[in-house]
């Protein structure tokens, strides 16, 4: 989707064993800084996303993937992103027979 709120989420997930800055999760993001301090937290609040260590004045975050509901979301893209390939799949063998 093209919600902030899902670019985050899209991010955190794909890189969910490394752990960044909030200045790295927008920016990889591709989200807004305003957008992304509305947004953000949110996510600290719900327990999505976990403070882990602080490098000099950064603090890292990493996706709390023992959250429920962050397990579920997990669950979903990987869904989503196996339909999506036999989509793609299927498609690109009709054109190439």
């Amino acid at each position: 989707g093209d919600y902030p709120l899902i670019r985050v989420l899209d991010f955190l997930i794909e890189g969910r064993e490394m752990d960044y800055s909030m200045t790295e999760i927008a920016k990889n993001a591709g989200v807004g800084w305003t957008a992304f301090s509305e947004i953000w937290p949110q996510l600290i609040d719900k327990d999505i996303v976990r403070f882990t260590r602080k490098i000099g004045n950064a603090k890292l975050f990493r996706l709390n993937i023992e959250n429920p509901w962050v397990k579920e979301l997990i669950r979903m893209d990987k869904v989503i992103t196996d339909l999506e390939t036999e989509k793609f799949l299927s498609e690109n063998k009709e054109i190439s027979v």
